[in-house]
């Protein structure tokens, strides 16, 4: 079973049950879109399938799932999609100084190269559609976050490229949204955190980089489905002029999520007054008390 005739389809990335891509599919799904819905193992979207989506397996860190997973949509699309939904990835949560070298790639491989690779990949579908592709971004690539500086650095760098794409994009009629993804539920947390290791400088704060490590699924967190609801409702949207898109319209940059007005609001006030909240929320300004103490009573001792 396929879409109807002229019925407008979307491919989502990483669609396991309980994250932020499943959510989006049922979303879609229940708006009249046609869905092809992918994960690693098509097992965990049985319940997506026997809704009428189709389920494909898909790993976007693996060039040749992507190929097999091109030729799959074409055949079910005919070889035009509307929306490309790049959702999958992960997260790591270590001081910067104490990076494991393997996982801060495995991050990128994801969050980025993976995301890059899948729009090179359905650029000639969405060109085809005049669709639009939308890139999960999170506040975090405007945010300091703590302890979060190779997934920051990952949002960054999806942000940077999507800007880039959609005017590379425009001439074709073609259009990129960025999601800038607050707190919301998901399942970003479920793989296992690393621990923080024995000689770090912050174990001191120990207790603190522990709360960190829930910080997103605990802290003005919005249910998955609000932001689904939002995110699928303003990619629908009718087109309108670049400079009214902030206000009208089908929007260039979607902010949603736990502290997502906030965020975008202090980013208008310059970078310090982020860099000000991020370092009195994660206590960092009360470590810096303790290091300066421990440095006056060590120059007694001299």
């Amino acid at each position: 079973m396929g879409p109807l005739p002229g019925q407008k389809t979307v491919l989502i990335t990483g669609c396991t049950p309980a994250g932020i891509g499943h959510a989006l599919a049922l979303e879609f799904h229940a708006r009249g879109i046609y869905v092809i819905a992918t994960a690693r193992r098509t097992s965990v979207l049985t319940d997506l399938a026997a809704l009428g989506m189709s389920t494909l397996a898909l790993d976007v860190t693996k060039p040749e799932s992507i190929k097999t997973c091109h030729e799959e949509v074409a055949k079910i699309t005919g070889g035009t999609l509307d929306f490309l939904v790049n959702n999958a990835g992960r997260t790591y949560t270590l001081p910067a100084t104490d990076l494991n070298m393997d996982e801060a790639r495995d991050t990128f491989e994801i969050n980025v190269f993976g995301l890059m690779s899948m729009c090179a990949a359905f650029a000639d579908q969405i060109i085809a559609a005049k669709g639009l592709i939308i890139n999960m971004a999170s506040l975090s690539a405007i945010t300091p976050y703590a302890f979060g500086s190779v997934y920051c650095a990952s949002k960054a760098a999806v942000m940077a490229y999507s800007r880039t794409l959609r005017i590379e994009l425009r001439p074709f009629g073609a259009r990129v949204m960025i999601a800038m993804a607050g707190n919301v539920r998901s399942l970003i947390n479920s793989k296992p955190h690393a621990d923080l290791p024995a000689d770090s400088i912050y174990q001191p704060i120990e207790a603190e980089f522990q709360r960190r490590l829930t910080f997103s699924q605990t802290h003005k967190t919005i249910k998955t489905e609000d932001f689904a609801q939002k995110l699928v409702g303003n990619a629908l949207k009718p087109e309108w002029p670049v400079m009214l898109r902030r206000w009208f319209g089908r929007p260039d940059w979607f902010y949603a999520g736990g502290s997502a007005n906030r965020v975008w609001f202090a980013t208008s006030l310059g970078e310090w007054v982020l860099d000000s909240i991020m370092y009195r929320m994660f206590k960092l300004d009360r470590f810096e008390k303790v290091l300066r103490e421990q440095e006056r009573q060590q120059r007694k001792l001299k």
